[in-house]
C-alpha cells in the first residue's frame, strides 16, 4: 500500500476555504505554504556546537494558508491554539527577550489571550528577521496555520517550520525572492535574535534542504551540505535494489517549547563551559568557545 502523501489534497480545500471565509474572497487566491517537520538522527546539541549532522524531513508538518492583505495589516488564526493574532508589518519589531515589557505586541487588543501572546510570535519573528535584513515590507496577509494532528511541540521542529512558513508567506506576499541559505539565516534570526533561544541552524536547514527520499549532511561550521541517497544493493549481479529502510516516531507524550523551558539554553551554556576547559587544556583558550573548535 503506498504511503499517503502531504499535504491531502482534502487538507488542501479546507485550508482554502478556511482562508476564504476569513478574509472573505475567493479560494483561489489562497497560497498555501507546507513546512515539514524534520528528525535528526545526529544532531542534537552538536549544531550550534560547530558538528556535524545528519536530518531529513517527514510526510508531517505545517500548512500555512494565506492571502496577501492590500495593505499592511496581518490577521492570523490557528488550528491548535486559541485567539486571533493582529499587527501591522510596518509595525518595528523588538525581540521577545530584550525586555520585561513585551513591547512589540502593543499594537494588539488589550484583551488578547495568553495563547495568542505565544504563538502569534513566530509570525512577528519572521518580519523582525526580514526588517532585520533591510527589507521593507507593505503587504500583510490573512492567515490560518494548522500542524499535523498530535505532532506539535513533540521534539520535530514544528517551531521551526512554523518560522519558515511565516517566512515565506510574508515574502510571497511582498513579492522578495530568498535562497534556501537566506532562509536559513532568517530563521536563524527568529530563533536566535528574536526569540532568544541559543540554538543552531539544524533544523530550518532540514526543512528547506532537505529533498525526498534522502539524508541532509551538514557541516555546520562551514555551512557545506549534501543530500545522501540511500544505498543500493546488488541482487544476483543482474539489478540495482534500492535498501528499503522505515523510520519509527516514538513520542513520549511530554510537550516542551524550547522558548519557554531555560533548559535548553542551559545545556547550550554548559557544552560552552566544557569547550572552553578542554580548550584551555589544550594551549587554544584564544579561540571560540565551542566544542568544534578543537583539533
Amino acid at each position: 500500500m503506498a504511503e499517503a502523501s502531504w499535504p491531502s489534497e482534502a487538507e488542501v480545500n479546507e485550508m482554502r476555504n478556511l482562508v476564504s471565509s476569513m478574509a472573505g474572497r475567493d479560494p483561489g487566491e489562497v497560497r498555501i505554504v507546507a513546512s515539514p517537520y524534520r528528525i535528526c538522527p545526529l544532531g542534537a546539541h552538536i549544531d550550534h556546537q560547530g558538528g556535524a549532522v545528519s536530518a531529513m524531513t517527514i510526510n508531517r508538518g505545517i500548512l500555512l494558508g494565506f492571502i496577501p492583505a492590500d495593505d499592511a495589516k496581518v490577521v492570523l488564526r490557528s488550528g491548535q491554539f486559541e485567539g486571533e493574532v493582529h499587527f501591522s508589518v510596518s509595525d518595528v519589531q523588538h525581540p521577545v527577550h530584550s525586555s520585561k515589557k513585551d513591547v512589540n505586541h502593543t499594537t494588539d487588543s488589550p484583551n488578547r489571550k495568553e495563547e495568542d501572546s505565544r504563538w502569534g510570535k513566530f509570525a512577528r519573528g519572521a518580519v523582525f528577521a526580514l526588517q532585520k535584513m533591510g527589507h521593507s515590507l507593505d503587504r500583510g496577509i490573512t492567515g490560518y496555520i494548522c500542524g499535523s494532528e498530535g505532532l506539535d511541540c513533540a521534539g520535530l521542529s514544528s517551531s521551526a517550520a512554523a518560522g519558515v512558513a511565516y517566512l515565506l508567506a510574508f515574502e510571497s506576499a511582498n513579492n522578495l525572492t530568498m535562497s534556501e541559505v537566506e532562509n536559513i539565516e532568517l530563521d536563524r534570526l527568529i530563533e536566535n535574535e528574536y526569540l532568544g533561544l541559543r540554538n543552531g541552524i539544524l533544523d530550518q536547514s532540514a526543512i528547506l534542504l532537505s529533498s525526498h527520499g534522502c539524508l541532509t549532511y551538514m557541516n555546520c561550521k562551514t555551512k557545506e551540505h549534501e543530500l545522501v541517497r540511500p544505498f543500493k544493493l546488488q541482487k544476483d549481479h543482474q539489478s540495482d535494489l534500492q535498501k528499503s529502510y522505515k523510520i519509527l516516531l516514538a513520542f513520549s507524550g511530554l510537550r516542551k517549547a524550547l522558548t519557554s523551558n531555560p533548559g535548553y539554553n542551559r545545556r547550550v551554556a554548559e557544552c560552552q563551559e566544557a569547550a572552553r576547559v578542554l580548550l584551555k587544556a589544550s594551549g587554544m583558550d584564544k579561540v571560540e568557545p565551542l566544542l568544534g573548535n578543537g583539533k
